[in-house]
């Protein structure tokens, strides 16, 4: 089997811009060009409308701003500058922002321009992994698959924590395929990769060691060496990990609990019990004390509180269109390169990364398809490097192996399963796009009866049956990037594709509310822990009453606040019922309020004769709030309104002292917040209390209680 191409004789270079052009001596002269071109489309295809989201999730960018003020903050990962809670994951996400938003002020580009730097280094690092064993245009392929794969699209241009994993994620692939080659500097390998692997765990706790059994087996059986230095090497990369993660958790479970903010997320203010508990096993078994959910315990076989799980749920209405389209190929062409490979010798490089890549893709595969607790749509950018790289890697082996009929067979049914596949996720929304949906069934029709006999034909022939072949497989995917970057997504749930792509609707942010056939857990039919769901569009067991979703239709709504820039976001405050800390549905807990100029002009005034200008239930209330003033609003409860901070007590004590001026109703918790989690204390109490001695006034829609001023 041949996978490298012949070595092209190369010209002296000199100077490191010239380096930068040429590349590798071996390559031919237009593959440096090539991966730098694919680099600057990446760039410019993310960048494309990124202001359009605005602050993206607010909760994250509320907690970006904090950091941005006040180091303190930055590190703990506060909502807000005076530290009351922390968001529900380790900060290290959040620095790049943070740091950006220091050095060039609030706004939507700010935020989210470190993500499209990460999106675009994912690409980079991924080509070169895929490269180092293969030909150029394998990484190429491998590169343009993950920057096309619609949620890719979607979270690297969005501030949630999953770009920063997926990028670390694909660094620590690639340092162990290094580690794999050579006994010499693998050490060195492995311990970046630990490296790697621990800051993950900072960007998403347990998430980043999900594939770390099948690279350490891997590792173990294949790289060159004694099997005693085998198992030291990954012993120091092991080391590297611990080391790597453990300084942040150590200083925040010894930091006094009194100086430090809450932890965010857990119940016991222990940043511990969030990484096993809601943050770990709960998000296997679907016991997530603190969750929405509330701690339930597990759904049962087959189905959970998040939708049905089984090995059919990437394929399935709600995800499908988010990360399938070329899952098939990616598993057929596996199996393809593993018998490909298969006599090789024990070291050998090649089988080694198919081990790799296939054994980090099917790892959290399922994982991800069987887990009972929290899952969202967008989890899946974490299978798209691993689904790239096998697409690559395999369509490369196929193609030089095309004489024979076995590969080119391969090569024919992976184009027609595709092209299927892509015919029945463009079904799902026939009213978009109808026409391409039977395009790529013919294309994939023609180019795959072709591949049989393309090591048979002229090559330039084989080449454009090829490249027919490869237009029926990325059209689908292409055509959902460019409507999701043509589209801004706000809001904790968002999904990539044409509004209708997930289950037929989105919900606030461009996503779906919850899986078709369940109820919103902890709550009644039709029913958001908290209030009624406000807005048009089909919720689980009835429709919501009303009209239009918050944020607009399919997630083009955007946040509230102002970002520099932006489109202006002073628009009416929520209705509904106005008892504090009731009837935010899910303009509290999935998406933020809207901040209308009065209300912006009373949190300013006399803002800095107080700690926090502004209290209210819930993280999302608050970031809007926060993102309006920039000054420091506290989330009671947390991002659900469901963790037990502050106490009554505590509470009652900021407000004798006069560090909080007001109290803001519409929240996302109040009295559902005991039926989501939260203990005593929590916002529910709060809410009681204070609309039992203090006034209460409508300020641009929204109630404000003046905690200055009892009754």
């Amino acid at each position: 089997m041949t996978t490298l191409p012949t070595a092209v004789p190369a010209a002296p270079r000199t100077g490191r811009l010239a380096r930068l052009w040429r590349g590798r001596p071996e390559d031919r002269p237009w593959v440096r060009p090539a991966l730098l071109g694919l680099l600057a489309a990446t760039a410019l295809l993310y960048l494309w409308n990124l202001s359009a989201s605005g602050y993206a999730n607010s909760f994250y960018s509320a907690a970006v701003q904090a950091g941005s003020e006040s180091w303190k903050a930055f590190f703990f990962g506060s909502l807000d500058a005076a530290d009351a809670i922390t968001v529900d994951k380790p900060p290290a996400a959040l620095w790049p922002m943070a740091l950006s938003v220091r050095l060039f002020g609030l706004g939507s580009w700010q935020i989210l321009v470190p993500e499209v730097l990460m999106g675009v280094g994912t690409v980079a690092v991924l080509y070169a992994a895929v490269r180092r064993r293969f030909s150029a245009g394998a990484g190429l392929l491998a590169g343009a698959v993950l920057a096309l794969t619609p949620v890719a699209a979607l979270m690297f241009r969005f501030n949630n924590p999953d770009a920063l994993l997926a990028l670390l994620m694909t660094v620590a692939v690639y340092c162990v395929l290094r580690a794999l080659e050579q006994e010499r500097g693998a050490a060195r390998w492995l311990v970046w990769a630990g490296v790697a692997f621990g800051f993950a765990f900072l960007a998403k706790t347990l998430q980043a060691f999900l594939i770390l059994p099948p690279l350490a087996v891997v590792y173990l059986v294949c790289a060159p060496g004694g099997f005693g230095r085998r198992l030291g090497r990954l012993a120091l990369g092991g080391i590297a990990m611990l080391v790597s993660a453990g300084w942040w958790v150590a200083l925040v479970e010894l930091w006094p609990a009194s100086s430090r903010p809450y932890v965010g997320g857990s119940q016991n203010n222990s940043f511990l019990e969030l990484t096993f508990g809601y943050n770990g096993l709960g998000r296997i078994n679907g016991d997530e004390t603190g969750s929405v959910g509330g701690g339930g315990g597990p759904g049962g076989m087959g189905g959970g509180r998040w939708g049905e799980t089984g090995i059919v749920r990437m394929f399935n209405d709600s995800v499908g269109g988010q990360i399938s389209w070329l899952l098939p190929a990616a598993l057929v062409l596996l199996v393809a390169g593993l018998v490909v490979t298969w006599r090789a010798p024990r070291t050998d490089t090649a089988r080694s990364a198919f081990l790799v890549w296939g054994g980090a893709l099917l790892m959290t595969l399922a994982v991800f398809s069987f887990m009972a607790g929290i899952f969202h749509e967008y989890y899946t950018v974490a299978l798209a490097p691993y689904l790239a790289a096998l697409i690559g890697m395999g369509a490369a082996v196929l193609w030089e192996e095309r004489t024979r009929w076995l590969a080119s067979a391969a090569l024919a049914a992976v184009v027609a399963v595709t092209a299927w596949w892509a015919w029945t996720l463009l079904g799902r929304t026939p009213d978009w796009l109808p026409w391409l949906r039977w395009t790529v069934l013919v294309a994939g029709a023609v180019a795959a009866p072709g591949l049989l006999f393309a090591g048979r034909v002229d090559r330039r022939l084989g080449l454009g049956v090829a490249g027919l072949g490869l237009a029926a497989g990325l059209a689908g995917p292409f055509a959902y990037t460019l409507e999701t970057v043509n589209a801004g997504h706000q809001g904790s749930i968002v999904t990539a594709g044409p509004a209708g792509g997930a289950f037929g609707g989105r919900g606030p942010g461009g996503g779906r509310l919850f899986e078709i056939g369940t109820m919103p857990p902890g709550g009644q039919r039709g029913q958001m822990p908290g209030g009624q769901m406000p807005g048009g569009g089909r919720f689980p067991g009835g429709q919501f009453p009303g009209g239009q979703l918050p944020g607009g239709q399919g997630g083009r709504g955007m946040p509230a606040g102002t970002p520099p820039g932006g489109a202006a976001l002073e628009a009416p405050g929520p209705g509904g019922d106005r008892r504090p800390g009731a009837g935010g549905g899910m303009g509290g807990l999935l998406n933020g309020a809207s901040v209308g100029t009065k209300a912006k002009a009373a949190l300013l005034a006399d803002a800095d004769a107080y700690t926090w200008v502004a209290a209210t239930v819930g993280a999302q209330n608050a970031a809007s709030y926060q993102l309006a003033t920039e000054k420091p609003v506290m989330a009671i409860g947390g991002f659900n309104g469901s963790d037990p901070s502050p106490t009554l007590a505590r509470f009652k004590e900021y407000v004798a002292e006069g560090r909080i001026h007001y109290f803001i109703g519409g929240g996302s918790g109040g009295e559902g917040a005991g039926r989501m989690g939260g203990g005593p204390g929590g916002g529910s109490e709060i809410s009681t209390w204070v609309s039992e001695h203090f006034e209460e006034v409508t300020v641009d829609g929204a109630t404000f209680y003046d905690l200055t001023r009892e009754k």
